[in-house]
């Protein structure tokens, strides 16, 4: 697959290392050109340096790797070359205070959608520090990540899916576009319960088998205990 990359932040480092390492041509594409030679030469194998606009020609996938409120202006001026292609955003708009900062208006994924609206935008990568996707592979407790996923269009979440298992996770299948502000704001009180309050925010959810309450049989013990 061909790949492009916006930026050459520690999110363009770290999830393009994992596409470099499965075979995939990568265009580190930035307005830095010293910066996207650095990055380019730390990821080494088919990692290549450009500018925005030639990163956005080459990839049949764009990586979005730009914070919100850059991210929207930097879509609009490459409307033409991203038209019809794949755009991942993996931005979070989180503000001071953990405050969500698209609290009212359209997620950080749709603006981008709007800026170019040729362009199958897909939302996915954002709930975890870059460390952590650093790893090789994101896993704990012998259990891969799961990455949830939030797009409309097949072909383009098909993509996205298959860069997931290639980071080494899974993929979970988060609904349309209209579902990436919800992500985002999962990220926003994840990061306040991680950084703000020291939580885990991972004990809040109990496992799947839970999920609509505890299964029939250890109900009917409960019952028969509390007798």
């Amino acid at each position: 697959m061909r790949i492009g990359v916006l930026g050459t932040s520690g999110m363009a480092d770290a999830l393009a290392g994992h596409w470099v390492r499965a075979g995939h041509d990568v265009v580190v594409g930035g307005r830095d050109m010293h910066k996207a030679k650095q990055l380019a030469t730390r990821l080494g194998g088919s990692a290549k340096p450009a500018g925005l606009r030639a990163a956005a020609e080459f990839g049949e996938v764009v990586l979005a790797a730009l914070p919100f409120g850059a991210g929207a202006s930097v879509v609009r001026e490459l409307r033409t070359p991203l038209d019809g292609k794949t755009l991942i955003d993996c931005s979070n708009p989180v503000g001071p205070g953990f405050r969500l900062l698209t609290q009212g208006s359209l997620s950080a994924a749709q603006q981008l959608a709007a800026a170019s609206p040729g362009v199958h935008v897909i939302k996915a990568f954002n709930l975890c520090h870059e460390d952590v996707w650093r790893m090789a592979p994101p896993a704990f407790d012998g259990r891969p990540l799961a990455v949830p996923v939030c797009g409309d269009d097949e072909t383009a979440l098909t993509h996205v899916h298959q860069l997931v298992r290639d980071a080494g996770c899974e993929p979970v299948a988060g609904g349309g576009l209209e579902r990436a502000g919800l992500l985002e704001a999962t990220a926003a009180l994840f990061i306040g319960l991680w950084v703000g309050e020291g939580a885990d925010a991972q004990a809040i959810a109990p496992p799947l088998a839970y999920a609509a309450g505890p299964p029939h049989e250890e109900q009917e013990k409960a019952e028969s205990a509390s007798r």
